[in-house]
């Protein structure tokens, strides 16, 4: 039986569909951890457990010797009453904010054609990871003249922005890869390989910078293992407040030592 193979190539047409499934699918999950710890929160138990225990106090569902082990059973209700709409209120609180990301996401200039808008600067790129014949993983790195730009699609009749040319600052757009293979650490060779490409094939490029989000650990992990420092915070959102914020990595911290890569 052959062994899988996983390599790293370039976006390819026939990918279309997949690859912007992932590019929609990478902003939501972000909600999934958000409501997760929310929900774990101390605070968040402390007002499940006393909005509960004053509704058992007020129906007088205090558990009865009388009834013997099942008597535990009768504060059940007051505790799971009490769990769907809190879990309900933390999600309407957070979704709007993962909506709106992977809308900006799906409506970026370089979705409307990915082969041609990270075909205009040598050190831009587009790339999957792929195992198996199915792909796990993608990352986008933009090092054009309008890398730095945030236009959306939708805001025009025509695609605009179609310069040639390298800028000084590359941007990674998208970055994802399926959270079963994450414990292999596949993803830390791919942003190698993305920011190998990008400052290889052009001396131009100076830094590239990437926002990102603390609820996305092993985006941030990887990131900090090739020298990738935080820049700073420029949104605190949702319940309890996460944040997102831009980290870059620069040329001379990238030519000290570069990381090698197994692919």
């Amino acid at each position: 039986m052959a062994t899988p193979n996983a390599q790293i190539r370039p976006y390819k047409l026939k990918d279309e569909k997949v690859v912007k499934f992932a590019i929609g699918k990478a902003p939501m999950e972000g909600l999934t951890v958000a409501n997760r710890r929310a929900v774990f929160h101390p605070f968040t138990l402390s007002i499940w457990v006393a909005l509960s225990c004053i509704m058992i106090q007020y129906f007088g569902w205090w558990p009865n010797p009388e009834h013997g082990f099942w008597r535990f059973f009768s504060t059940v209700p007051a505790f799971a009453c009490w769990a769907v709409p809190i879990l309900a209120l933390i999600d309407w609180i957070n979704r709007p904010y993962f909506e709106d990301a992977t809308s900006d996401a799906l409506h970026g200039l370089d979705v409307v054609n990915i082969g041609e808008y990270y075909a205009r600067s040598p050190s831009s790129g587009f790339f999957v990871l792929e195992y198996d014949g199915s792909i796990i993983g993608l990352i986008a790195i933009d090092a054009s003249k309008d890398s730095q730009s945030n236009q959306s699609f939708k805001e025009n009749d025509k695609v605009k922005g179609q310069k040639r040319g390298t800028s000084s600052v590359a941007m990674i757009r998208h970055f994802y890869v399926e959270e079963l293979f994450r414990k292999t650490d596949v993803q830390d060779d791919l942003v190698t390989f993305a920011v190998r490409h990008a400052f290889d094939s052009s001396e131009e490029v100076k830094e590239i910078r990437v926002v990102t989000s603390s609820l996305l650990g092993y985006v941030q992990e990887s990131l900090g293992k090739i020298r990738f420092k935080v820049n700073g915070i420029t949104r605190i959102k949702g319940v309890y407040s996460w944040t997102t914020g831009t980290m870059s990595l620069k040329r001379t911290d990238w030519t000290k030592e570069k990381p090698t890569s197994t692919h």
